[in-house]
């Protein structure tokens, strides 16, 4: 009787963590929730890519020559200036 019951203790257990596990890998890798309040200059800039729709926030990840991710605001007319500049400069 003893067995039984730690074997669907066990079992109840292994149950959980596979729950666990399976909901971390579900949501967004990258989600930012606060944005930098900084300019970055365009030239400090080498790509940029938005966070996944489920996020809390729309945001623009750039990434600068130094492989640094940075959050901004997609709104800011500074930051459309960047990916416009980016986007201009790959082709």
């Amino acid at each position: 009787m003893r067995t039984l019951h730690v074997f669907l203790l066990c079992m109840l257990g292994a149950a959980l963590l596979s729950l666990v596990v399976c909901n971390s890998a579900i949501g967004p890798d990258d989600c930012c929730f606060t944005y930098y309040p900084r300019r970055v200059k365009k030239t400090l800039v080498s790509s940029y890519y938005m966070t996944d729709h489920r996020c809390p926030r729309s945001a623009v990840i750039l990434v600068t020559n130094k492989s640094r991710n940075i959050c901004v605001d997609p709104n800011l007319s500074w930051v459309q200036g960047i990916m416009k500049f980016v986007d201009e400069k790959s082709f």
